[in-house]
């Protein structure tokens, strides 16, 4: 068995700090708009927190962008749907799959993953809680991927990586 290095100590400290303040900023959050949802709300949050972090400042950057569009244009898609027509299992498949054609078709494939899952998790929610407006459960969403996604950025920029010899 190897002993942790500093710098696992610190991803793994990161994690802990993203984690918490990610899910008591989405509960928080989500208690205002809807209280039902706020566990949801933070759990949100929280795997935005996690799926953004990285070890670096560079890919953490790059995974926050990844995370935004993906969330904004997944978030955007299925507040359509769900304006429009009540949840539905096979509704949520074609749209996630018109989600990943979308990304596709405008140049950001990449987003597709984090837009498609970003369907699931709104459509998913509606179901849950029908009485919740498509819109506001999308925008919810939407924002708390976008705490969890300044958060984890926050924590690498106040505890960037050690220097590389």
């Amino acid at each position: 068995m190897q002993m942790p290095t500093l710098d696992a100590l610190r991803i793994a400290v990161l994690n802990i700090l993203v984690c918490l303040f990610a899910y008591l900023g989405g509960y928080y959050l989500t208690t205002a708009v809807h209280l039902p949802g706020s566990a949801l709300g933070g759990l949100w949050t929280l795997i935005s927190g996690i799926v953004v972090l990285q070890a670096t400042r560079r890919e953490t950057w790059a995974s926050a962008w990844l995370r935004v569009l993906g969330t904004l244009v997944g978030a955007a898609i299925s507040s359509v749907y769900l304006t429009l027509l009540p949840f539905n299992p096979l509704g949520m498949a074609v749209t996630i799959g018109i989600t990943v054609l979308l990304c596709q078709f405008i140049g950001i494939p990449d987003h597709a993953r984090l837009a498609a899952l970003t369907v699931a998790v709104i459509m998913v929610i509606s179901s849950l809680h029908p009485d919740v407006n498509p819109v506001v459960n999308a925008v919810l969403r939407f924002l708390e991927s976008c705490i969890g996604t300044v958060l984890a950025v926050m924590m690498v920029l106040l505890w960037p990586e050690p220097a590389r010899t």
